[in-house]
């Protein structure tokens, strides 16, 4: 394997083939790596299908996205289509880990299928892993297990339905293992909090907006490292916010500040906000607040 070379993982089997693994069923596999045949100390793997592992002991790390993550014992990673990852294993030792694998079409059509964007954990990098308790732990084995046997089973009309069934309540647990994480993790999430809002002010202080716009939850969650959904799920889970409504009122916030303070046009005010069509924060302002700028300036 050519240095940095990315190995293609789009469907069950290539990942089964790359570790000398068996494939039961086409679309989905849970796998035991401790019983792998075949490996690499270092690869770098492009996902097309889903992926979900549960580590079992220390042996290596892994880097999705801007960091490196020292992935221990007791935590879950996952990816989903389209994203790269790069695995290093320490020198001597092997993978050991549980995992699922799935296809897209496992699940397309179904009501996992039309849910699944909403396990957002599936886009966290690996420095926002999932650490679970000892009992946590039995539950995904739990989970794992009962779909292996599934999967072992004489294939009927409801294997596929039960199949998916268990995968999905598999990722519900990791969503509720998620919540119990982020309240844990209020000391560190707040200090997240204050920095998001210094970013804010820091932003709309500068000149940034009439290069570059409104700021995304994308350049946000960069000045704080972290992936967008991660910051997304966090700021939702800590205020009752989202993100996006958060950066909403700080510009309306803004807006009603320099319409009161000084005797700008509300177009002057849009383009220095980031709005690239002034109208389009009269329309913003109109669904907040209830009121057109010019109406709420002559009020105050």
């Amino acid at each position: 394997m050519q240095n940095g070379e990315i190995i293609r993982m789009d469907s069950v089997d290539d990942y089964n083939r790359f570790f000398g693994l068996d494939t039961e069923h086409p679309l989905v596999s849970v796998v035991d790596l401790s019983v792998a045949t075949k490996w690499a100390e270092r690869a770098r793997f492009g996902y097309g299908i889903y992926a979900l592992f549960l580590k079992d002991v220390r042996c290596g790390n892994i880097k999705y996205g801007r960091r490196d993550y020292d992935y221990q014992a007791g935590t879950i990673v996952s990816f989903a289509p389209g994203q790269v990852v790069d695995v290093e294993l320490e020198q001597g030792s092997r993978p050991s880990s549980h995992g699922l694998l799935f296809h897209p079409d496992l699940i397309r059509g179904t009501e996992l299928g039309r849910a699944i964007k909403g396990y957002s954990f599936f886009s966290y990098e690996s420095n926002e892993a999932l650490h679970l308790s000892e009992d946590e732990r039995v539950t995904i084995m739990g989970c794992l297990q009962q779909i292996a046997d599934e999967l072992r089973r004489p294939s009927d009309r409801h294997s596929r339905r039960l199949i998916v069934a268990n995968i999905g309540l598999l990722l519900d647990y990791c969503m509720r293992f998620y919540d119990r994480q982020f309240v844990m993790r209020t000391e560190a999430d707040s200090d997240v909090l204050v920095r998001f809002e210094q970013i804010l002010d820091e932003y709309f202080d500068s000149d940034i907006p009439l290069r570059e716009g409104l700021p995304t939850v994308r350049y946000l969650a960069d000045k704080v490292f972290l992936s967008p959904n991660y910051f997304s799920d966090m700021i939702s889970r800590q205020t009752g916010h989202t993100a996006s409504e958060h950066i909403r009122s700080k510009v309306i916030g803004l807006a009603k500040e320099r319409l009161l303070s000084s005797d700008k046009t509300m177009s002057q005010i849009a383009y220095e906000l980031g709005f690239q069509y002034p109208q389009h924060l009269s329309r913003m302002f109109k669904q907040v607040v209830g009121q057109t700028p010019n109406e709420y300036r002559k009020l105050g």
